[in-house]
């Protein structure tokens, strides 16, 4: 599937759904990186917004780029109201911004889609000199408690193309040739999502690797899902834990 397409059907599902990023992740970015108020960032792969909302609280400038029409759209509902906030259409290989017109550029959630070497020059061209980059992960935990294991196996079992996905992690070793030699940094933070079974069965259905209704895995899975969810809900509710990865430095 086209990855610029991937998510055109599942944009309110993931409005609802997906986790946003921890406080103390994006304290970070402002008392160790380096962003503040008034700070011109491009947030490349924006979505829906989620991480562009986060910048916007704190006062930055916020120039979001999505080449999906339905989730540009998406964010412009929620965000376009603020004056401090532009949406454009664009790639992280074409951003369309003129040039070191940025002082950050941000990736969350984005940057595995990117084809690389052309994100970085035109990084380089984007950003200010001296300017930088930073790519930001919610990377959901699939080990260390049952639930954890039980719901990494239903997606493995239903989720078309994930094993695939998930062999395409991104290592610290991966990302450090995309900086300039010696620059990169990164840190690491935790947050979680708690849901009932209506949520639950939301957030799965996010991801744009997983069976739509229709389609003959769907059912199957969907019982599957309830079975798991009843077997390891703590007052109607289960949890989904992430680590934040947070890498950031010179283009």
């Amino acid at each position: 599937m086209n990855s610029k397409e991937r998510f055109s059907n599942r944009v309110d599902t993931y409005v609802k759904y997906r986790p946003s990023y921890p406080v103390e992740a994006v304290d970070y970015l402002y008392t160790v990186v380096g962003l503040g108020a008034d700070s011109k960032v491009a947030d490349i792969g924006a979505g829906t917004g989620i991480f562009s909302e986060r910048l916007l609280e704190r006062g930055s400038r916020v120039t979001a780029v999505e080449p999906n029409q339905a989730m540009r759209e998406a964010a412009l509902e929620k965000l376009g109201g603020q004056e401090r906030f532009h949406a454009v259409a664009g790639s992280a290989e074409v951003t369309g911004l003129p040039d070191h017109s940025a002082d950050f550029i941000v990736c969350a959630q984005s940057f595995h889609w990117f084809d690389r070497s052309a994100a970085q020059t035109e990084f380089r061209r984007v950003l200010h000199p001296g300017g930088k980059a930073v790519l930001i992960w919610n990377t959901r935990l699939t080990q260390g408690t049952p639930f954890r294991g039980a719901y990494d196996r239903l997606i493995h079992t239903f989720g078309m193309e994930y094993k695939n996905m998930a062999e395409r992690k991104i290592s610290s070793a991966d990302l450090s040739p995309f900086f300039k030699p010696g620059s990169m940094q990164e840190a690491r933070f935790t947050i979680q999502q708690a849901f009932d079974y209506e949520g639950l069965s939301g957030r799965l259905l996010s991801s744009s690797f997983i069976p739509e209704p229709g389609h003959p895995g769907y059912e199957p899975m969907i019982q599957e899902l309830k079975t798991l969810f009843d077997r390891y809900e703590q007052d109607g509710q289960v949890t989904i834990d992430y680590e934040t990865e947070v890498y950031w430095g010179e283009v």
